[in-house]
């Protein structure tokens, strides 16, 4: 999927998306963080990398940096980033923020994964 934009001598510029899902609850606790610390040059940046007891591992920062090949959505004004490898780990993946008495923080609700580990770290 890609998004076209025109940059600033009026030729389109094609930026390519990812299928990561962010509910309006994980976005704007995303977007009140970065308020709090006074930051409006960064954006959510999702990756997998290799760990964890079963094999790969979420990553959920912010970020200022851009990097080449990276896949970006807009979310009512929240940029989020994933890395073109990590991206298919990610296809179809919804991440939420939920605060309840038994946990709080972002979860991650992945199509993808064939299984996780028993803390829930990291997935396969």
């Amino acid at each position: 999927m890609t998004v076209q934009d025109t940059a600033s001598q009026g030729t389109p510029v094609e930026e390519q998306t990812h299928g990561v899902e962010l509910t309006d609850t994980a976005a704007s606790k995303a977007k009140a963080l970065l308020e709090q610390e006074g930051r409006d040059d960064m954006h959510l940046r999702i990756a997998v990398q290799p760990g964890g007891c079963a094999g790969l591992r979420y990553q959920l920062f912010f970020d200022e940096r851009s990097l080449d090949g990276d896949l970006l959505r807009d979310f009512n004004g929240l940029k989020v980033a994933v890395d073109r490898m990590s991206a298919p780990y990610l296809q179809g993946a919804t991440i939420d923020f939920v605060d309840t008495i038994e946990k709080q923080g972002f979860t991650i609700d992945n199509p993808n994964a064939g299984g996780s580990c028993a803390c829930g770290d990291s997935f396969h």
